[in-house]
């Protein structure tokens, strides 16, 4: 087992991971939106959800899933369900945009910050989890590159996978930490127009991102 090795498998999977996570997506999408709302911890709870999720699915490649995920019939199955949920996800976005409200004030003050994060951060953890699951493309790079590298890791054992893993969940807690702050930031001065015309942007860009994975999945149908 070399340090050395373990370090390159670290640096590289966080490259590799950044330029996965920086490219536009749900995630990035809810990020910005439940930023706004929420504020900065929305950015490391989404991560969170993501990254509990990505920990079983490291285990499962590493035990030989990826066999699985290489079938026509699955990568159709997570294309059409995946669609259908960030359409669904997209439109009411789109549609309630101008019921959303702006606040300057965290959801629940009064009842403490600890009680607030408990009753927000779980349920963004689990935003987190569903909207990595309604990803296709999320599922196919794990099938491609996520296992390829798995492998890779494996000559170094479980330390080599964990390494692997740490480099890679720290590039999608990093981006979207920084893409939540940024955008909670602009909570002292985005008015609510912005904000409600923000919303219905990002709902257009779910619902057309959904539309393009029904396409996808109904290609590997015909």
């Amino acid at each position: 087992m070399s340090a050395a090795a373990l370090v390159a498998i670290f640096g590289t999977s966080f490259v590799v991971g950044l330029t996965g996570a920086l490219s536009p997506g749900p995630l990035v999408t809810v990020a910005m939106r439940e930023g706004v709302r929420r504020g900065f911890w929305a950015g490391p709870a989404l991560a969170f959800g993501h990254s509990a999720l990505e920990l079983v699915l490291v285990i499962g490649l590493a035990l030989g899933l990826n066999q699985l995920l290489d079938r026509d019939a699955v990568t159709a199955t997570v294309a059409l369900a995946g669609g259908v949920f960030l359409v669904w996800m997209g439109a009411t976005t789109a549609l309630q945009a101008r019921r959303f409200h702006l606040d300057t004030e965290r959801d629940g003050p009064s009842a403490g910050v600890l009680t607030w994060r408990l009753s927000v951060l779980g349920p963004l953890a689990l935003a987190g989890i569903l909207v990595s699951l309604a990803n296709p493309f999320w599922v196919a790079w794990w099938a491609t590159i996520g296992s390829a590298y798995i492998v890779e890791s494996l000559d170094e054992g479980v330390l080599g996978v964990s390494a692997f893993y740490g480099g890679h969940i720290l590039a999608d807690i990093a981006w979207l930490s920084l893409v939540a702050f940024a955008v909670a930031g602009g909570r002292r001065i985005m008015n609510q127009r912005v904000y409600q015309g923000l919303m219905a942007v990002c709902g257009v860009f779910l619902v057309a991102l959904g539309g393009w994975f029904l396409a996808s999945g109904i290609e590997y149908v015909a």
